[in-house]
């Protein structure tokens, strides 16, 4: 065989080896499918709010990701976010606080959250779906509870006037005009994420290591990798994204209901499981996740400019993530065979 030819070989089974190829082939099919038959999508202020909804999806679901590559799960980021939006706005208003030290320390209690769970599943070695499903269960009840107790309902008053508000609104809820069409900063801070997650897994020792800890532990940790810090430090990494995107739902709208954010975890682990994340560990990207995030705010809007029945949502979810199960189990065969 030519050397050409060997070298289009490698190239074309480097090419169906790449995790997110089948979250790139389901973008285009939905892309298509809305651009016929939905005319509202097919303007920018649509695909703005479709990039949007992505983002505010997506910066947590690089993190879940990251986590997924370590071979662990987080079933208690989805009410993490509503903690960390809830923690912020009680501290500004009942201490009297800038609106940026409420920020601040909602931060702490996020990391401390998401090291709690990495600490946990390393020493103790149960298996992270139950210590996290723990915490779900954990933080919604503290959630309603403290909420109650605190204010007597389950919303948060509003901290519009506090001090910090404004300045705080611009960075983590903001707005950007772009040719006249307005788009929300979350989607800038989302590509950031994910330039900077994928500069992390693929340029850096760290990223090496999150591969190695997810592909097989005993031979990472045989070679002096630090399994039990990189795995707190990527759930740690989880809680800095629900603390951010909490940030980005206090600031945008004032109030906080203690029980918003329960159900979006499966959305984060379905976004990077749709972008090529096996759940096994070991393989994943973080712009694959960013494509599975971007699946589910086409799909999102989409139904909706469609004029189709919401409850469709679910299932075209649903149905993307057995294609990916399915179309990324049988490259791996496929490949494993080569």
């Amino acid at each position: 065989m030519s050397d050409d030819r060997l070298r289009s070989r490698s190239a074309w089974q480097s090419f169906i080896r790449r995790p997110e190829l089948t979250s790139v082939v389901g973008a285009l099919v939905i892309f298509t499918l809305f651009m016929v038959v939905a005319p509202p999508f097919r303007t920018l202020d649509a695909f703005a709010t479709v990039l949007y909804a992505s983002s505010t999806l997506g910066i947590v679901a690089v993190a879940v990701g990251l986590l997924m590559i370590g071979d662990e799960f987080d079933l208690s980021s989805g009410v993490a976010v509503t903690t960390a939006a809830l923690g912020a706005t009680m501290l500004n208003y009942n201490l009297g606080l800038n609106s940026w030290v409420g920020a601040f320390m909602a931060l702490i209690i996020s990391l401390a959250i998401g090291a709690l769970n990495g600490y946990l599943v390393t020493r103790t070695g149960i298996a992270s779906f139950l210590i996290t499903l723990a915490a779900f269960l954990m933080l919604q009840g503290l959630n309603l509870a403290i909420t109650k107790l605190v204010t007597g309902q389950v919303a948060t008053p509003s901290i519009a006037d506090m001090e910090g508000f404004e300045s705080a609104r611009k960075v983590f809820a903001g707005s950007v005009s772009i040719g006249g069409i307005s788009v929300r900063v979350t989607v800038f801070w989302w590509i950031f994420f994910v330039a900077l997650a994928s500069y992390m897994l693929f340029k850096t020792r760290f990223g090496n290591w999150i591969f190695a800890v997810g592909g097989d532990q005993a031979a990472a940790r045989a070679v002096g990798v630090p399994v039990r810090r990189v795995k707190i430090i990527l759930f740690m990494f989880v809680g800095f994204a629900a603390w951010f995107v909490g940030m980005h739902t206090l600031f945008a709208f004032d109030s906080i209901q203690a029980g918003q954010g329960i159900g979006n975890e499966f959305l984060y682990i379905i976004a990077a499981v749709i972008g090529g994340c096996a759940l096994t560990g070991g393989r994943g990207t973080a712009v694959g996740t960013a494509i599975g995030a971007l699946i589910f705010g086409m799909t999102n809007q989409g139904i909706v400019y469609a004029g189709w029945n919401p409850d469709w949502f679910k299932f075209f979810l649903g149905a993307m993530l057995l294609f990916a199960v399915l179309t990324n189990s049988s490259f791996a065969n496929f490949t494993s065979k080569r």
